[in-house]
Formats: C-alpha cells, structure tokens, sequence
C-alpha cells in the first residue's frame, strides 16, 4: 500500500500577516496626508482669488463713493466683515430694490462716526449674493422667495471671517494700525489666528494678506 502526502499552500505565518497590515496603514496614512495637503493647497489657493474680488471691488467702490468702506482703527480686523458685505453687495441691491419704477431715494447716505458719507447705488461683487453666491463664502439663503440678508459675514475657505481695516478713518486720517494706506484685507488661514504687529510670529505663518 502506498502513502501519498498532499502538499498544500502554506499559511501566513502571524508575523507576515501583520506586516501586510502595517504596510496597508503606512500607505492609507500616505494617501490622506497627500489628501490633506492638496486640500489645503486648494483652500489657499481658493483664499488668494477672494482676496483678489475683494480687492477689485473695493478700488471699485473706492472711484465711485470717494473713500473705501470705513473701519475703526482695528488692530486685529476682526468684525468688519459683514461691513464689505454691506458696502460691496447689500447697499446696491437695496438702492435697486428703492429704485424700482423710477422711484430712487432722495437721499442716499449713512453716518460713519459722525461722518456723512454717501452709500453704494450698485453691486460691486455680485457674487456676495446669498441667493445664488458661487463662492461659497457666505450662508446661503434659499428658497422661491428668498431675499439677501441686510447682513452677513464674509468667511474664508476655512470658515473664518475674513479681516479688514481701512487706511484712513471717516474724517479722512490716517490710522495707526493699518499698514497699507488704502486697506489691509486678510485671512487668518487655518488655524484662525493672525498677528499684525510681528508678521514672523506664529499665529501669523499661515496668514493670506495684502500687506
């Protein structure tokens, strides 16, 4: 009689087995690091053009009104986000919602720290328009009869309000914290802290400005 033996396949042995495990989470981990980055490559990217429609609408303001939407005399920029909304977007739409059949205000101006100072009669940056805004910096408002908001914050890529101060004050003075004559607009970037005074400081390495 004879005996034949079968030869299988041979097993994994428990030290290769978690070897193949540890090298599938060493590349997932290199798949969303390289996710992470491309994505923040994009976000800056994205912050660079808002910051360039912001900039285009307020020297637009700027020719037609005489100043750039006023701010205090702000260290951190922080609060005047909902003013560009103002100035940029909600003023014209306003003016063109008074307008409607011929029947335009008599008078159309605001008081800025006991400055009168004229309000926009157009829309500088259609694309603020909570209705139907493409770059999705500002809560959307939806709906068939949906009207824009009198306010709302302009945010970044990030979620953060994005930050302003004007060059000068409403009587047409300089202000001591703003580094650019006409205005300071930046984002704090990510990690949603900036410094102003020390531009080498950490909380502002990720800052996008333009100064």
């Amino acid at each position: 009689m004879k005996l034949t033996s079968r030869h299988g396949k041979p097993a994994f042995t428990l030290i290769e087995l978690m070897a193949v495990i540890t090298i599938i989470v060493i590349l997932a981990a290199l798949v969303v690091a390289g996710l992470g980055f491309v994505t923040e490559r994009q976000a800056k990217e994205k912050a660079r053009v808002q910051i360039a429609l912001l900039t285009k609408g307020l020297e637009e303001y700027k020719l037609d009104n005489g100043t750039y939407p006023i701010s205090s005399n702000s260290q951190d920029g922080s609060g005047f986000s909902d003013d560009l909304y103002i100035a940029l977007f909600y003023e014209g739409y306003e003016f063109a919602e008074q307008s409607k059949n011929g029947n335009a205000p008599d008078s159309w101006t605001k008081v800025v720290n006991g400055v009168t100072l004229p309000k926009a009669t157009k829309i500088y940056l259609p694309d603020l328009d909570p209705t139907s805004s493409k770059q999705g910096w500002v809560d959307p408002v939806t709906g068939d009869n949906a009207v824009p908001p009198q306010a709302t914050t302009i945010k970044d890529p990030w979620g953060n309000p994005y930050r302003y101060r004007s060059g000068k004050n409403a009587e047409g003075k300089a202000q001591s914290f703003s580094v650019n004559p006409e205005f300071d607009l930046w984002t704090s970037g990510k990690d949603s802290k900036t410094n102003t005074t020390n531009l080498n400081h950490k909380d502002a390495k990720d800052d996008i400005r333009n100064f």
